[in-house]
């Protein structure tokens, strides 16, 4: 059994943005060190207290009069602030220091991408550094491409994408229905997935997330063929037909009087179609027999009136104007 696979994810989904508005009584003094604790979640690392003008005595004090608890080595939270997920994912990564990346299902989670922050929070940092992992805190070495980077929330964390995948890649999480989730959701799409794997070949666990990638990506597919074909019959559009073979090449929709073909496309399994040929041949013949494809992303469907209007263009023969791939004609 594959123990990725579970049910569904909630739609409505408790997230880390949920704590981002709450203030601990440590903000209401205006020093900026009060405002740092405000801004980490009651959390401050010893350098950035040292930084703030305290000595290494002053620290030590607030330490044993449990001000200041200790939460990792030389990271620590205020007293008056309670101690939260939010806190403990952020501890995680101030304990790595300043070039470590939250990555893995708490990044996915910071982003409100997860319902829950997992029990062990994953750190990426540059090959060139050895921290070991402790308790409640996994780190792993590898160099990250910038622009799978970003800061959200005031911490430093993989983009959503990177982090979609590495969270899958956990097998405490659902790594089909998390990918199901923010594939339905529009949260990330299919493509931003398929550039952000193919970025991080190698990783630990990408073999088995560019299975289950191409697997959600070839549901998306077929809802999408099922819900234009729904979005057609309940417009009343007419002269479309499924199923539709042209010189040994099935269509799945086509309009076969303009000599329109319509494909859904599917990013991971672009090269084989329904016939089991490749894109390439299957409009190169269809070129060659008068026919022109129009290319459509499963997330037009979330704009169906665009999608109809640029469908009549592309039927019509009037140019379908700037809109970008999203719904080219290639011919």
């Amino acid at each position: 059994m594959n123990r990725n696979a579970a049910a569904p994810l909630p739609s409505v989904l408790p997230t880390a943005a949920h704590g981002a508005a709450r203030r601990s009584r440590t903000a209401r003094g205006t020093d900026p060190l009060a405002r740092l604790f405000a801004a980490q979640d009651g959390l401050v690392t010893r350098a950035q207290a040292l930084a703030h003008g305290l000595s290494t005595d002053q620290v030590d004090r607030r330490l044993a009069a449990r001000r200041w608890i200790p939460v990792h080595p030389r990271v620590y939270r205020h007293a008056a602030h309670r101690p939260s997920e939010r806190s403990r994912v952020r501890a995680a990564v101030l304990w790595a220091g300043e070039d470590a990346v939250l990555t893995g299902a708490a990044a996915a989670w910071w982003w409100g991408l997860l319902p829950g922050a997992p029990a062990v929070v994953t750190v990426t940092v540059p090959r060139r550094r050895a921290p070991r992992s402790r308790a409640g805190v996994l780190v792993r070495r590898r160099d990250l491409d910038p622009v799978d980077v970003t800061t959200h929330d005031g911490v430093v964390v993989a983009r959503p994408a990177t982090a979609v995948l590495d969270g899958a890649a956990d097998p405490a999480v659902p790594g089909d229905a998390l990918l199901d989730h923010v594939l339905g959701t529009g949260s990330v799409g299919v493509a931003e997935l398929v550039e952000a794997h193919a970025r991080n070949l190698g990783a630990h666990g990408s073999g088995v997330v560019g299975r289950m990638l191409a697997g959600a990506s070839r549901r998306v597919a077929v809802r999408a063929r099922h819900g234009l074909r729904a979005l057609l019959a309940a417009r009343g559009v007419r002269a479309w037909r499924t199923d539709v073979t042209v010189a040994g090449v099935l269509l799945d929709l086509a309009f076969p009087a303009a000599r329109l073909a319509v494909e859904v496309h599917d990013p991971v399994d672009a090269g084989t179609g329904a016939d089991g040929c490749g894109s390439a041949w299957r409009r190169a013949v269809l070129r060659r027999h008068g026919w022109r494809t129009l290319v459509v992303e499963p997330a037009e469907l979330r704009c169906p009136e665009e999608l109809l209007a640029r469908l009549h263009e592309a039927v019509t023969g009037h140019p379908a104007g700037p809109g970008g791939a999203a719904g080219r004609a290639a011919g």
